[in-house]
C-alpha cells in the first residue's frame, strides 16, 4: 500500500547514518516473512532492491507478513525500530473490514527519531495500540500487535522509514525509489543493525487431508490432524508465497508402505500468496495404518527456495 504521495527522489544517505532494530516479536523465515519490499522501478512495473519482482507498484516500504490469521490472533508484537517520539496515532479501525478513505495505513503509528528521520507502523490490530502521542521511547518499545486494519489483503506490518519527508528503502538506502535515475541491484549496505535475509519466494504451511481444503481455511491456520484409515483420500496441500511463472513444487507422500505418490507442479503464474494440493483416493477398503509423511519442495530456475514436510498418522495406532 501507498501511504502518502511522495516526491521521491534519489538519496545520499551514508551507510550508518541511521540504524533500524527487527520492528516484531517474531522470528524472520519461521512465524514470520518478508511478503514485499519497496519498488525501485520507475515506470508501470515493481523491482525490489535486489532487481527481483517481490513488490508491486508505487509500494514505498516493507511488509512484514504473518503466514495465517491464526498467528495474528495469538498476538505478535510491533516494536519501536529506533528510539523516537510518538507524533501521531490512530486505532480503533476494525481487521478486515472497508476503510475510511485516505486511511490505507490503517492503525498505525509514527515516531520521530531526529535529524529528519521518521518512522511509519501500519495495518496493527484494532485496540492494540500501546502508545501516546508525545511518548518518548526506547527502541524495542512495544507500539502494538500485527493486524489488518486498513488496505491490507494479508496480516502483516507495513513499515516506512522517510528522511526529510522522503522514502528510504531500508535495505538499500543509497538508491532511488523513483524517477528517472531509480535503480535496483547496486546495494552497498543497509540500515538494519542485524542483517535481514533476503528470501524471494517459499512454503509458509503444508498439510494432509480427506480432501482439498478451502484456500480461505488455510490462511485462518488450517490444522493438519491425524486421519482414520477410511479418509477418503490423503490430499498434501502447500501454502506458498511469490510465486513465479516457471516455479515448480515437487510434492512426496511415503507411509508404512513405501511410496504413496510423487508429483511435480508447474506453476504459470505470478502470485502474491497461493496453495496447491495434490493427492491420491483411497481405492481399497482401509489405508494401511501407521506413520505417514508428505514433504514439499519449491523450486525456481533449478534451485530449492523452500521446503516444508509434516508427519500424521493415519488409522489406530
Amino acid at each position: 500500500m501507498i501511504l502518502r504521495a511522495l516526491a521521491l527522489s534519489a538519496l545520499a544517505t551514508p551507510a550508518g547514518a541511521f540504524d533500524l532494530a527487527f520492528p516484531l516479536d517474531c522470528t524472520l523465515g519461521e512465524s514470520c516473512y518478508i511478503q514485499q519490499f519497496a519498488d525501485h522501478d520507475p515506470g508501470a512495473g515493481a523491482e525490489d532492491f535486489s532487481c527481483d519482482g517481490l513488490s508491486y507498484d508505487g509500494h514505498d516500504g516493507t511488509d512484514f507478513a504473518l503466514p495465517t490469521r491464526a498467528a495474528m490472533a495469538a498476538g505478535v508484537e510491533v516494536r519501536a525500530a529506533a528510539p523516537g517520539v510518538v507524533t501521531a496515532v490512530r486505532d480503533g479501525l476494525a481487521d478486515f473490514a472497508e476503510f475510511p478513505p485516505g486511511q490505507d495505513c490503517g492503525n498505525g503509528v509514527v515516531l520521530d527519531h531526529g535529524d529528519g528521520w521518521e518512522t511509519q507502523y501500519c495495518h496493527l490490530k484494532q485496540g492494540s495500540v500501546a502508545v501516546q502521542p508525545g511518548e518518548d521511547l526506547a527502541a524495542g518499545a512495544v507500539l502494538g500487535q500485527v493486524g489488518q486494519s486498513g488496505n491490507a489483503a494479508f496480516p502483516h506490518l507495513h513499515l516506512s522509514l522517510r528522511h526529510q519527508g522522503v522514502a528510504v528503502d531500508p535495505f538499500a538506502p543509497e538508491a532511488s525509489l523513483a524517477g528517472p535515475a531509480a535503480t535496483c541491484g547496486a546495494v552497498t549496505d543497509d540500515l538494519w543493525q542485524t542483517p535481514l535475509p533476503y528470501r524471494p519466494g517459499g512454503l509458509l504451511g503444508i498439510g494432509i487431508a480427506p480432501d482439498i481444503p478451502e484456500f480461505d481455511a488455510i490462511k485462518a491456520g488450517l490444522a493438519s490432524p491425524d486421519l482414520p484409515a477410511t479418509a477418503p483420500a490423503l490430499v498434501i496441500w502447500v501454502y506458498l508465497f511469490a510465486s513465479r511463472p516457471g516455479d515448480a513444487l515437487l510434492f512426496t507422500l511415503t507411509g508404512p508402505g513405501g511410496e504413496v505418490l510423487t508429483e511435480r507442479s508447474s506453476l504459470e503464474r505470478a502470485q502474491t500468496l497461493a496453495f496447491r494440493a495434490v493427492g491420491k483416493r483411497l481405492r481399497d477398503e482401509a489405508w494401511p495404518a501407521g506413520l505417514y509423511s508428505a514433504e514439499v519442495r519449491m523450486m525456481r530456475r533449478g534451485a530449492e527456495i523452500g521446503r516444508e514436510s509434516l508427519t500424521i498418522r493415519v488409522g489406530g495406532r
